[in-house]
């Protein structure tokens, strides 16, 4: 297991622990709350785009390969269809799963004595999401796009950043443990560096397919939750400068990365 490989799923999965201090804080104002939202949208739109578009562009050359060659167009549904397979399993995962679980809490209909169990449904949604998060950063670290891996990395770190608020919220008004607080976070960030680790085993094209694109799913899923709840905060002008914020730091740190390598 190679040390940078075990760093990357650090780092994607442990900055989750900077935002769950926020439960034990009297009083957070709604445009620091909106502005940490966008900053956090703004980066997974950034990375939605990043790896739909690395999908993407491997089909079409697949597919301008088999045209150009006279050969057959099995490599490209194969491809086309393990990313519609992946996509579809990590959006539809998701709802599913909130459907199942946390639709009273999205309702305001848990008494407050639950307080405490709908954080922990949160948390376990969000391990969820970030497995798939962690999958995706060991299979591009493995196939050697190491700039993606990083991209992956520090992307999904700044936003896990920004999710500990989330397992936070119902917490709010209530004490709380430091031990709860610290179940709750390896709960939703551990399956980040769980995911790292077990996709680096194998390596393979179709593997690292449906990873990215499972990633991409839950992606898509989390970004439409996250503007739902900046719709709700009515901070129209505070959420526009974090999405732009949160877009450019992401392509900046791309930016970065490309220069690094």
């Amino acid at each position: 297991m190679q040390t940078e490989q075990l760093l990357l799923g650090l780092l994607a999965g442990g900055t989750i622990f900077l935002g769950l201090p926020i439960a034990r804080m009297r009083a957070v104002t709604v445009k620091t709350r909106a502005l940490l939202n966008a900053i956090s949208t703004g980066v997974l739109i950034f990375l939605l785009v990043e790896i739909t578009g690395h999908l993407l562009e491997e089909m079409e050359e697949l597919i301008e390969a088999a045209v150009e060659h006279g050969t057959s167009l099995a490599p490209a549904i194969q491809y086309g269809g393990l990313f519609a397979l992946g996509f579809s399993a990590g959006l539809l995962g998701l709802v599913y799963f909130e459907g199942r679980f946390l639709a009273s809490a999205k309702n305001g209909a848990v008494p407050k004595a639950k307080a405490e169990q709908v954080a922990m449904m949160i948390a376990i949604g969000l391990g969820l999401h970030n497995f798939s998060e962690g999958l995706a950063i060991g299979q591009g670290y493995m196939s050697g796009a190491l700039k993606l891996a990083w991209l992956l990395a520090v992307g999904f770190g700044l936003h896990n950043a920004t999710e500990g608020f989330g397992i936070a919220a119902p917490l709010s008004g209530h004490r709380v443990s430091w031990k709860f607080l610290g179940l709750a976070g390896l709960v939703a960030g551990g399956p980040t560096f769980l995911g790292a680790v077990l996709g680096g085993w194998w390596t393979n094209e179709p593997t690292e397919v449906l990873c990215l694109s499972l990633a991409s799913g839950t992606i898509l899923y989390i970004v439409g939750e996250l503007l739902h709840l900046g719709r709700q905060l009515k901070e129209e002008a505070v959420v526009g400068v974090g999405l732009l914020l949160g877009f450019f730091v992401a392509l900046l740190t791309d930016f970065l990365l490309i220069g690094a390598k």
